[in-house]
């Protein structure tokens, strides 16, 4: 007589299906990091602004998702071995025959993408290299191990092993995403000082306007205030303290801001801020560490005054 096949609980499914879970997250954010790194380091001319946003998640991802992944499958493990017979629910199958379908998929696709840009004559940068590479070594390793599960192949010295190089490109991405956004404390710092160069040019607009609407440079900053109007004149908040703003001539004053890093140079590419290089640091906001000061001379043909309504 056939002994009982043991029944699948609700553990057991939730188990399977929230390891293939994170085992997915883990490997877009993986995939997501990796392509953001190889960016930041060949950049591609004319393409979407780097953010820190864009390597904070997945590094956030991975910091949770890698080691919960890693923590269902040692209860997995721990049940196999108990009774090794729980290896042969359909739940089981089903999530890794998917899985293997899914990467085989994923590395047909990079291999076809390569060989079409070959062939169609594109330039195979470097960058472009390093992301399919990075997508054969990340989809192969789980389609490789995956299959060695299924075959009866993973001892645990071959276990250990995978583990071993899962933990080593997970950790090394992670380092390497922290190598080009830099510490936390440092992104906050970062985030100060590009809400203050927001700052300045909401006052700059304001100023223009009001030379526009009266043919002169207001006085000071509360010049600009105005109960009728939306605008309200922003204040450092990392400082809690007002901006400077100083008339230095019929047509020309200064802002003024307390910055806490030196802005880079657009051809430059530095470690840190090579991520934040975008919109509001450009060739006209580029600031020092300290106070710095914005100088600022209106163009009467370009910002003309408005005539006065006759009334």
């Amino acid at each position: 007589m056939e002994p009982n096949k043991p029944k699948t609980t609700a553990k057991d499914f939730f188990l399977h299906l929230g390891t293939m879970v994170a085992l997915y997250a883990g490997t877009v954010a993986l995939l997501n990091l990796l392509f953001q790194i190889i960016n930041a380091a060949f950049p591609v001319i004319d393409r979407y602004f780097l953010g820190a946003s864009k390597i904070s998640l997945p590094v956030a991802t991975l910091i949770v998702v890698f080691p919960l992944y890693l923590f269902l499958v040692n209860i997995l493990q721990k049940g196999y071995i108990a009774d090794p017979s729980r290896k042969e629910f359909s739940v089981r199958k089903w999530l890794v025959w998917i899985t293997l379908f899914v990467t085989g998929i994923v590395i047909a696709g990079d291999l076809i993408t390569l060989i079409y840009f070959f062939l169609d004559g594109r330039e195979l940068t470097t960058g472009f290299i390093l992301k399919v590479v990075a997508v054969f070594v990340v989809a192969g390793s789980i389609f490789g191990y995956y299959m060695d599960d299924l075959r009866g192949r993973l001892t645990g010295q071959r276990r250990n092993l995978w583990r071993i190089v899962s933990v080593v490109l997970v950790i090394g991405s992670i380092v390497a995403g922290f190598s080009i956004i830099g510490s936390p404390k440092t992104q906050r710092l970062l985030n100060y000082d590009q809400q203050k160069v927001s700052d300045l040019q909401n006052i700059q607009s304001q100023v223009i306007q009001y030379w526009q609407q009266k043919g002169s440079m207001p006085e000071n900053l509360d010049d600009l205030r105005d109960p009728l109007s939306y605008f309200v004149i922003p204040t450092d908040s990392q400082r809690s303290e007002e901006y400077i703003y100083n008339k230095i001539g019929t047509l020309s004053f200064e802002i003024c801001a307390e910055f806490n890093l030196a802005s880079q140079s657009s051809t430059a590419m530095p470690r840190i801020s090579n991520a934040m290089k975008f919109g509001m640091e450009n060739e006209n906001w580029m600031h020092g560490a300290g106070q710095f000061c914005f100088e600022r001379t209106v163009d009467p043909q370009r910002y003309p005054v408005y005539p006065k309504p006759v009334i």
